[in-house]
């Protein structure tokens, strides 16, 4: 996962405030030995609630890596609704939230062979725990942030799957 955030993520600056909290050590990397989304969401309460509690200079952000769970996109995609109300249910709403990131991502208006999918694509299915002020404070410093997504496609389309399968983001852990 760190190979993925280091060379795709960082080194492709699809996300241009990863950088910062990978240089500091504020990411958390949790891996979940879940198996189905009963038992993922009840690892997500916990990290969730770990994340709310931890001081932000030493954590920032979690991801939530679960290599044995929801192989299947559609499946991981439900499982997201139910993600959401729990963060809801622990009243973290508007304190934390839930990015997602799986192997077989498609966006919803995306072909599943639109290379666009891989700003969300990770090697296991992940879930990434970010706090809302954290996001507040990067946008606030990175006058184009709208831009990101769009930017993204266009740095993807260059990059094609050719030049993504040259990134080697295997699945190890």
């Amino acid at each position: 996962m760190q190979r993925w955030l280091e060379r795709a993520v960082i080194g492709l600056n699809l996300c241009p405030f990863a950088k910062a909290v990978h240089v500091k050590q504020q990411i958390h990397y949790a891996v979940t030995a879940a198996t189905d989304a009963r038992e993922l969401l009840a690892d997500l309460r916990q990290e969730l609630l770990d994340l709310s509690q931890a001081d932000p200079a030493e954590r920032d952000t979690t991801l939530l890596v679960a290599p044995d769970a929801l192989a299947d996109f559609l499946d991981f995609n439900d499982c997201l609704g139910r993600a959401e109300r729990l963060l809801r249910k622990l009243r973290l709403d508007g304190v934390l939230q839930i990015a997602s990131f799986h192997p077989q991502y498609q966006f919803a208006d995306a072909a599943p062979d639109d290379v666009s999918n891989c700003s969300n694509r990770a090697p296991y299915p992940t879930l990434h725990l970010l706090r809302e002020d954290s996001i507040a404070r990067a946008v606030q410093a990175v006058p184009d942030a709208a831009d990101i997504f769009e930017r993204n496609r266009r740095t993807l389309t260059d990059l094609g799957f050719g030049g993504w399968a040259l990134l080697e983001l295997d699945s190890s852990l």
